[in-house]
């Protein structure tokens, strides 16, 4: 039998790909939860470059990066397919996946973290980044048409955590007038039945976690007496 860990953490978009990746081959694995404000010796000797989460260790072979880890879990374990079987579709979806990472989750992290004029520009970044899934999912239900599978696992950052985030912030960024297609995917991917068994609780997400760090981090700076 396979030996399978993932150092994670419970919060984390990108481990949830991991585990959503593990769970649809249907993999026994040990799950560890790590601290990042004291590392762990066993993260730090299996990530030494990054020194971050997701990690993968299957029979002592160590995997970095959430998609590059869920592309291994999807090549070395049997079970339904996660990447499609053609080339062209395999690069199309590595496209896309490749756009989230880079693009989507950059301009979202971006925007929460800045107040003011700043946060404007970052919310116009978002609001051009979100007319091209909006135009890209016209007449799809999941990225790859009806059948939900890796562009989606990499969509999880707009596809949950940005309404996450537009509900601790209280600062709405879709709206189905404006993204009717972005937000019919969306409702489809957090209420179809074979995903929401695989998301984390949006109540846990939100409390205690989120809101206590939103609050911090958007607090206005004291200036000494």
């Amino acid at each position: 039998m396979a030996d399978v860990k993932l150092l994670g953490l419970w919060y984390s978009p990108f481990c949830h790909r991991v585990e959503w990746a593990l769970k649809i081959k249907g993999v026994n694995y040990e799950y560890i939860e790590e601290n990042l404000k004291s590392k762990s010796p066993l993260l730090l000797e299996s990530n030494p470059i990054l020194k971050k989460v997701p990690v993968l260790i299957h029979n002592g072979k160590l995997i970095c990066e959430s998609m590059v880890i869920v592309e291994y879990i999807d090549e070395a374990f049997e079970g339904p397919s996660i990447l499609p079987k053609d080339p062209y579709d395999r690069a199309f979806a590595r496209f896309w996946a490749k756009f989230l990472d880079d693009k989507a989750a950059a301009v979202i992290n971006a925007f929460f973290r800045k107040k003011g004029e700043e946060q404007e520009k970052c919310k116009t970044e978002v609001c051009e980044m979100l007319k091209v899934l909006e135009k890209e999912l016209k007449d799809k239900k999941f990225f790859a048409g009806d059948k939900f599978g890796f562009v989606d696992i990499a969509a999880n950052v707009v596809g949950l955590w940005l309404g996450v985030f537009e509900e601790v912030s209280r600062v709405v960024l879709v709206t189905r007038e404006q993204f009717p297609n972005f937000s019919a995917w969306r409702d489809e991917y957090i209420n179809c039945k074979q995903n929401k068994k695989y998301l984390p609780p949006r109540d846990e997400l939100l409390i205690p976690h989120l809101k206590p760090r939103f609050q911090a981090a958007t607090a206005p700076k004291r200036t000494p007496a």
